[in-house]
């Protein structure tokens, strides 16, 4: 059974992923039908920029299309201001107030919120002005900074390199439709360790995200996976935690 999975995932990937479709009935249509769906969709003109902003399932972060390639391939995750010293970009967003984390991927930036009481209003349209002369500027996006586009190794086993491949043509992709992205950091005894970053950083639908939607999706075609979880870098638990106390002492 495992053997006829694995070869149903080799004739899954080797088709045109542009115009293949999954049957209503498979695992593929499941992950999508498992996600939270986005909502609002804006058109804002800015200078001579036409920009898209998206509602995200994450009620925190917000997702810029700006109409021109951002990265152009991979993503790029900014926790922290103190992260940002490569991008220009980066930095001018975090100089508005209220901004907790920028991310950018191939065609989009998300911006997430400090808290989710603190209106979107202000934030929204400083971040478009700071995006609009951004690109109208024609500075890089990026100084000497490599982007995350694919962790395949020539050293991985058959599972681990179907895992990664499996992420990077199926599920990576939907996951940045929602602003987010999801960074593959290990396969241990059955279970498939992820760091989700972007608008997926915590959102409330990130369980959904990883149980209803990746988990089934590995499962369905690699039934040596038993389980998938969420991990965190050593420096976003640290980061998490400074975050938090900052947070407390702003309420005390």
């Amino acid at each position: 059974m495992a053997a006829h999975m694995r070869w149903g995932l080799r004739l899954l990937l080797a088709r045109n992923t542009t115009h293949f479709r999954v049957p209503a009935s498979t695992a593929s249509q499941c992950f999508r039908k498992g996600l939270p769906q986005t909502g609002t969709v804006a058109r804002h003109f800015s200078g001579h920029l036409s920009i898209l902003t998206e509602d995200t399932p994450n009620p925190q972060s917000l997702k810029f299309v700006p109409g021109k390639p951002v990265l152009g391939a991979g993503t790029l995750d900014f926790p922290t201001a103190s992260s940002a010293v490569c991008s220009s970009l980066a930095r001018d967003l975090f100089e508005i107030e209220g901004v907790k984390s920028v991310f950018f991927g191939p065609d989009f930036i998300t911006v997430t919120k400090i808290d989710e009481d603190l209106d979107w209003t202000d934030i929204k349209r400083l971040a478009l002005d700071a995006i609009a002369k951004f690109f109208e500027s024609g500075d890089p996006i990026t100084v000497g900074v490599s982007y995350y586009e694919s962790s395949h190794c020539d050293d991985d086993d058959e599972i681990v390199s179907m895992i990664k491949e499996l992420l990077d043509t199926r599920i990576r992709p939907t996951v940045q439709e929602d602003g987010g992205d999801v960074i593959y950091k290990g396969f241990e005894n059955g279970i498939v360790k992820l760091k989700l970053v972007g608008s997926c950083t915590g959102c409330p639908s990130s369980t959904v995200t990883l149980k209803n939607g990746i988990q089934n999706m590995m499962q369905f075609y690699i039934p040596e996976v038993s389980d998938v979880e969420q991990v965190q870098d050593e420096v976003d638990e640290i980061n998490a935690k400074v975050f938090s106390e900052l947070e407390r002492k702003l309420k005390d």
